[in-house]
């Protein structure tokens, strides 16, 4: 009977040739990485860019070449390295990708949870707020909205945060076109100046407006440009909506909307 032969040890004196490219190849991306974020704060030459990396210049010129060749980056001579039109491309095909109601969700819901109220996502549309999505609370009332009604802006804290961005002199037109359609009557100068008080502080309140018994706190969502796509709400029953409340929720609504907006490219300004 032959004796099985033992398995010889591995030789561990031969480099790991394939790691070793594989960390190479990362590197290098990660460098590639870090120019494009130095040049997205500003306009930089070679020496700056090669010092702020501390990496050698034929290093940094290797790598920016490879990046101008692919679009990323951008040479202007005697100015030095900006973004380039693939990165405005890619950044256009991002935001079309970001479905604002499927970002939006799993922070409606986590609000929806922390509040055990009912969460609202709606849009502009047109002169109207069209509501996306909401999210039922889990208190024992009932909020009557439903997902694709649309609602007068000027009755309804979502509409409200939905026009936050919008002059006095469109506030001013659409309260007298909501309320020649129907609109709970409101008094004009206290709407007004309540809108001036809601853009300032980047919420806004439906006291009872727009349904007996029914408050809400809205907050406005932004895309990577700064610009209103969306407005979120917690609503509840008035009974539950005290004033003090009303002015904690104001931070919670603003952080989430803050949240979502974040995943569409936004960077909310620093308190």
């Amino acid at each position: 009977m032959s004796a099985t032969a033992a398995a010889s040890p591995p030789d561990i004196s031969k480099p790991d040739i394939a790691g070793a490219a594989v960390g190479a190849g990362s590197q290098t991306l990660m460098r590639g990485l870090d120019l494009i974020e130095a040049v997205s704060q500003e306009v930089l030459t070679l020496s700056e860019l090669a010092q702020k990396l501390d990496l050698t210049k034929s290093t940094t010129h290797r790598l920016l070449s490879a990046l101008v060749d692919r679009g990323y980056l951008a040479f202007t001579p005697r100015a030095g390295y900006r973004l380039g039109p693939k990165l405005l491309l890619l950044g256009t095909l991002a935001q079309a990708q970001a479905d604002l109601v499927q970002v939006a969700r799993p922070y409606l819901e986590e609000l929806a949870a922390a509040t055990e109220d009912t969460v609202h996502l709606g849009i502009l549309d047109g002169d109207s707020a069209l509501y996306l999505d909401k999210v039922p609370g889990r208190r024992r009332i009932t909020i009557s909205s439903r997902v694709g009604d649309r609602q007068p802006l000027t009755c309804t804290g979502l509409g409200k945060a939905l026009m936050l961005d919008l002059d006095a002199d469109y506030w001013h037109r659409r309260f007298v076109a909501d309320q020649q359609a129907g609109a709970p009557a409101a008094d004009p100068d206290v709407w007004q100046s309540r809108m001036v008080a809601y853009a300032r502080a980047g919420r806004a309140y439906d006291l009872e407006e727009n349904q007996d018994q029914v408050r809400c706190v809205a907050a406005p969502v932004r895309d990577a440009g700064g610009h209103v796509v969306g407005a979120i709400s917690v609503s509840s029953a008035a009974q539950y909506m005290s004033d003090d409340r009303m002015t904690t929720l104001s931070d919670d609504v603003r952080a989430t909307a803050n949240a979502i907006s974040r995943e569409l490219g936004f960077e909310p300004a620093a308190n």
